[in-house]
């Protein structure tokens, strides 16, 4: 199954769920000539999108309140725009760490056509979704201890499990970005993102041009550990020349304004 056939099989899914309010995986299963493997993937990830509810046996159209409540098109915009950025630096065979967060989790959908990626996270949700590509990588866990605050797995054990490893790529969020010394965040756990950062070859942050500049006290990684920065095209000229004097890649991917 190509990545094209895959995206169109999914559009008319959203298209069949929304005309008849309620789809089968059976019927979808027959309709589509593939697998029930295939078409539970292709409805997780739709979830996982906003575009439908799972249901058992199938999945339903969103409630109209639903709808009306979802978060504004722009932002999701912006996300989109930078995990596809992040996504192109992604080749074949990589070795990656995909860190917990929203921004970072965008990118998974985007890995479909990529062959033999092993990926490493301390996120449950970003194990879950990387499970639903067809094209599913080798999938690592850190484990550890379990931390609410991120939403992932933080700790000695975790650190210790990474250091076992080297990778190409780390792909990593920030709750804030002080242009003077690096990636700032509200948890005080920064161990794990720093080991992160040093079995890696390139520290991709991934981050919406409105956290650049919002001072944290908590500081995640300095600049010298930072090779990438993928941001929005929204990004002030004075901010994207003072993060390229720190010798930092600067990535400003376009998306669509409103």
């Amino acid at each position: 199954m190509t990545k094209r056939n895959t995206q169109q099989r999914r559009h008319a899914i959203v298209a069949l769920v929304q005309e008849r309010g309620e789809v089968s995986v059976e019927d979808l299963t027959q309709r589509f000539a593939t697998s029930e493997v295939t078409i539970r993937k292709d409805l997780a990830l739709l979830e996982t999108g906003g575009l439908l509810l799972r249901r058992y046996g199938g999945a339903v159209s969103l409630p109209t309140e639903m709808v009306a409540e979802s978060d504004p098109v722009k932002v999701s915009e912006r996300k989109l725009a930078i995990a596809r950025a992040a996504a192109e630096r992604i080749r074949d065979h990589n070795r990656v760490i995909i860190d917990s967060g929203t921004t970072t989790r965008a990118i998974i959908p985007l890995l479909g056509n990529k062959r033999g990626l092993i990926v490493m996270t301390n996120s449950l949700n970003v194990a879950g979704s990387l499970r639903e590509l067809e094209n599913e990588p080798t999938l690592l866990m850190t484990g550890g201890t379990w931390d609410p605050h991120s939403e992932s797995f933080q700790g000695q054990i975790a650190e210790q499990v990474l250091r076992s490893y080297d990778f190409d790529q780390l792909f990593i969020g920030a709750d804030g970005i002080d242009l003077a010394r690096g990636t700032t965040t509200f948890n005080e756990l920064v161990g794990l993102s720093r080991v992160m950062a040093e079995v890696s070859r390139e520290v991709v942050v991934m981050v919406e041009s409105d956290k650049i500049g919002r001072r944290i006290p908590n500081l995640e990684l300095p600049w010298a550990r930072i090779q990438t920065l993928i941001t929005d095209d929204a990004l002030a000229t004075e901010a994207r020349e003072t993060i390229r004097a720190k010798g930092v890649t600067l990535i400003c991917a376009p998306f669509t304004h409103s």
